[in-house]
Parts: structure tokens; C-alpha cells; sequence
């Protein structure tokens, strides 16, 4: 869907979300009046790699274009970055300002974030200098490799047995055991909104009893929208809902879904860059608070480095690109639409450099994950007819067609499923990640369902949350699963198939 209907004011606090973090106290430097804090975070750590960030602030007089430079203690090497030209030289790393973030002025901050590999040990970096002045000053109480304190858990939940390990077989989805499986269930609406909006990091509950109450209803998948700004720790973020504290809600509500046999699909929903062109949705702002025609080259391809990197020992998890691409809307040219789906760069129409779906997939497939990756088509994923031939190639051979219906989609009836749908789930598995109606019935979607049945292939509706399903699909009326009008069609479906 393209926007859920809870809308608020984006929280814009100058911060970054940290796991712990080395501060370097306030000196002025001899000769310049260099007088800055540097907070350095680890966000997130891996077995090879982590995500970290740097907040510089400028307790001095403005600064104009600026080169922050801090030497590694150990084997740390950085491998990309935003909010920054990053650079690395032996143990020095470089990150030298863009051209919209060069001026701080006295008081103001800046937050630069980077992906880096690491072995041995990751100490953090103890001294920083900013225009080659050096900020003085011992690391705070700490240490920002320590993992975060989990909060309270839930009581343990009741077993489900574990979700499959899913592969692309043919056109079938099969376990680790080659049983041909189907994902069938929901969509959790939430984490792609709420966090940009400062309101928290998910829309209702997701603790034990409300996945319990999923699993009722004999899902076994559940796709979970997200925010990339959050995922990094964007400073514009609330760092309450960002970074590390977004990271580890995500982690807990996976294994939550897994406790209970359930399937996550961890999918990129809102996304930066300022778009202007045909169905912008949110023009006067590159924030990531609404949906983007294709997903950035800035930011896009660090944070699918870092989910993949967090989840690539679960091949339980699936992995779900960009939610609804459309560049077809940014340009007549069909072929360039398709062209710009697969490789990315300068797109007609576009204002920003676009991550393709191939440099995507490549990036995930480059942390060693070998899981499961659902690839959607154009016109918001209602359009796959092109999608063979400028399918991306995977070494790993396991992506999945992924497509998305509605009642007002323009290929809403079975005629069109027959001429555009059948020959793409013929040769791949095909997922419908969202299905749904703005009817608050559902005889469009059982529909769907019958017609998705008939091929084996699988699908999720839109979505558990508890919006009003006369203004558009909502399964649920509580979190305890009772279902809407419209929720009550899905609901017997898949009980009937259990």
C-alpha cells in the first residue's frame, strides 16, 4: 500500500542512535578555533563487519566544509558510507562533508554513518580531528562492541516449530527437506511510519500474545515493512526510535514470529530521496516518510548490507527489496522504466541516483546471505510483465517474483492474471506480498486467492493492524485477531486450508 492511514509530524531531533559510545570531550585546539564532541557509535555488530556512525558537534564558531579524520585501533575497515565522502588509509579513515551538509554552525551537529569488517577485536577509535586540529579527550564509560541490555522478555512462547529454510526451486518454494511449502499470511504495518513520524517504532503491540494471535488465524509468514532512515540511525531520527533501539525491536519481533513457526519477510518500505515527478507522495521532503518511485544509491544499498549482515545465519528470513517500485510513473519509456528497475544510476524522471534491483541483490548476496530474496515488479509491484527478461542475476539462485493486488490495481481481474501473471509464476515461484481490498469486504479477495491457489503459489494480505477497513484493507478490528469484515474472508481461507 502506499501510505498507512496514521499520518503525523516528522520528529526532526539532530541526534544519533548509539549502543554505547567514545566521547571525546569539548577542546579548543591551538591556533584554530576547533572546538568540537565526537560521539562515536557502533549500531549494530556482526561476526565480519558492523554499522557505526560518527555525531560531530561544533562547540566553536561555524564551521564551513569540514574533513573529520580518527585513526582505527584495530582491523576495522570501512567499506562504505553516507552523509560523507568516506575514505580509508591504513588505519585512517577520512569522511569529508557533502555539499548540502559542509556548513555547521556554532552549537549545530552533524551525523556521517559508515559500514565497515573487522577481525580479531573492534576497539573503538579514542582521538578525532576535525580540519586537522586535534580534539582532545578520553573515551566516556563504555564500550560501543558491548551489546545492548535486552529489555524484559515475554513470557516464552508456545512452540510452533521452526519457519522453513525457503529456496527458489523451479517454480516452487521448497524446505530444506525439498517440501514444496507456500507462504501464507499477513502483513504487520508499522515500522516503516512510526519511527519516522517519532511515535514509536511499531503500530500496536508485538509481543507474545498479539504474534499468538497472528498465528490463530494458521499464518505461517508474516512481511514487516521498514524504515532505511531508522535501520541506519539517521540523525534526523528520534535516536529512541533509530539505530541500535530500531535494529534490536526488529531482532526481537523476528524471533518472536519464529518461536511460533512463523516466516518473517523483513521488506524496505519508505525510503530517502526527493522525488517530484508523476505520484509523488511527498515532494517537499527527501526524508524517508512516504513511498519513492525506486530506492537511493545513498542510502539503500548500506541498508540491505546491514539487514543481510544481521540475518544472513537465519535463512528462515526472508528478504523483500523495495515495496512498490514505479518508475514507470517517472517516464513513458516502458523499456527505460524496466531498465531503471534493474540497473539503477540516472533514471528519466528520478531526481536522485537510483540503487537498481541488481546492485540490491548484489549487495546482499556480497555479506555471504543466501536467503530468500523477493524481487517486485513495477506500476507500485501490480506490473510483472517484463520482469523475466530483466530479471537481476542471483549466484545464490533463490529470488522470488513478487507482485501486489488490489481491487483499484489496473490488472485486477483474471483475464489479466492469465495474460501477465501465468507465464512469470510458470517459471518462478511467485509471492502476492499484499492483497486486499478498500471495500471492507472481500469478495475481490477471495479472487485472488482462488486464482493464486490454483498455481501454488502464495500470498500475505494487508494488513493486522486496526485502521478503519473503510478507508482501505484492514484485517483486524483488535490485536487479539478479531477480524474485520473485510479480514474475516482471509481469516476462513486460510483456515480452510489448514
Amino acid at each position: 500500500m502506499r501510505a498507512p492511514p496514521r499520518l503525523g509530524a516528522l520528529l526532526c531531533a539532530a541526534a544519533l542512535a548509539v549502543a554505547g559510545t567514545a566521547l571525546v570531550q569539548p577542546t579548543a585546539a591551538s591556533g584554530t578555533a576547533a572546538v568540537c564532541t565526537v560521539e562515536y557509535s557502533v549500531t549494530s555488530q556482526w561476526d565480519s563487519g558492523f554499522q557505526g556512525g560518527v555525531t560531530l558537534t561544533n562547540n566553536g564558531s561555524p564551521v564551513t566544509d569540514w574533513t573529520l579524520a580518527f585513526d582505527f585501533p584495530g582491523s576495522q575497515k570501512v567499506t562504505q558510507g553516507w552523509n560523507g565522502k568516506w575514505s580509508q588509509s591504513g588505519r585512517t579513515v577520512t569522511v569529508v562533508n557533502e555539499s548540502w551538509n559542509g556548513t555547521i554552525p556554532a552549537g549545530g551537529s552533524v551525523g556521517a554513518g559508515f559500514i565497515a569488517s573487522w577481525s580479531g577485536s573492534n576497539p573503538p577509535p579514542t582521538a578525532f580531528r576535525l580540519n586537522g586540529v586535534a580534539c582532545d579527550g578520553e573515551p566516556g564509560p563504555g564500550d560501543p562492541t558491548d551489546p545492548p541490555t535486552d529489555p524484559p522478555t515475554d513470557p516464552p512462547p508456545e512452540p510452533g516449530g521452526a519457519p522453513p529454510k525457503l529456496r527458489a526451486s523451479g517454480n516452487k518454494l521448497v524446505d530444506e527437506n525439498g517440501t514444496v511449502r507456500r507462504m501464507l499470511g499477513v502483513n504487520r504495518s508499522g515500522g516503516e511510519f512510526m519511527c519516522v513520524q517519532g511515535h514509536g517504532i511499531f503500530d500496536g503491540p508485538v509481543d507474545d500474545a498479539s504474534v499468538r494471535a497472528i498465528a490463530d488465524w494458521e499464518v505461517n509468514t508474516v512481511r514487516v515493512p521498514l524504515n532505511e532512515e531508522c535501520w541506519l540511525g539517521l540523525p534526523h531520527i528520534n535516536p529512541a526510535y533509530a539505530g541500535t533501539n530500531y535494529i534490536r525491536a526488529v531482532e526481537q519481533f523476528v524471533d518472536r514470529l519464529e518461536a511460533h513457526g512463523i516466516t518473517p519477510v523483513l521488506e524496505l518500505h519508505w525510503s530517502h530521496g526527493r522525488y517530484t515527478g508523476n505520484d509523488n507522495h511527498c515532494p517537499d521532503t527527501e526524508y524517508a516518510t512516504c513511498q519513492k518511485p525506486m530506492p537511493n544509491a545513498q542510502y539503500t544499498p548500506a541498508f540491505w548490507t546491514s539487514v543481510a549482515q544481521t540475518f544472513k545465519d537465519d535463512e528462515a528470513v526472508v528478504f523483500d527489496l523495495f515495496n512498490e517500485p514505479f518508475p514507470d510513473r517517472a517516464t513513458s519509456n516502458i523499456d527505460a522504466a524496466w531498465t531503471c528497475w534493474r540497473d539503477g544510476g540516472t533514471c528519466p524522471g528520478i531526481d536522485f541516483p537510483v540503487a537498481g534491483m541488481q546492485s540490491l541483490l548484489n549487495a546482499v548476496r556480497a555479506t555471504g546471505a543466501r536467503n530468500l530474496v523477493l524481487i517486485p515488479g513495477v506500476a507500485y509491484a501490480n506490473d510483472l510483465r517484463q520482469w523475466l527478461k530483466y530479471r537481476p542475476a542471483d549466484p545464490a539462485s533463490n529470488v522470488a517474483a513478487a507482485w501486489h493486488s488490489y481491487n483499484f490495481n489496473v490488472c485486477a481481474n483474471e483475464s489479466c492474471w492469465n495474460e501477465q501473471l501465468a507465464p512469470v509464476a510458470a517459471q518462478v515461484p511467485f509471492v502476492a506480498g499484499e492483497i486486499g481490498e478498500n471495500t471492507c469486504s472481500h469478495g475481490y479477495l477471495d479472487r485472488v486467492m482462488a486464482w493464486l491457489d490454483g498455481r501454488g503459489a502464495s500470498y500475505l494480505g494487508w494488513t493486522w493492524n486496526t485502521w478503519d477497513c473503510s478507508s482501505g484493507p484492514s484485517l483486524i478490528s483488535d490485536y487479539n485477531g478479531t477480524p474485520t469484515n473485510f479480514g474475516v474472508g482471509l481469516r476462513n481461507h486460510l483456515k480452510g486450508l489448514s
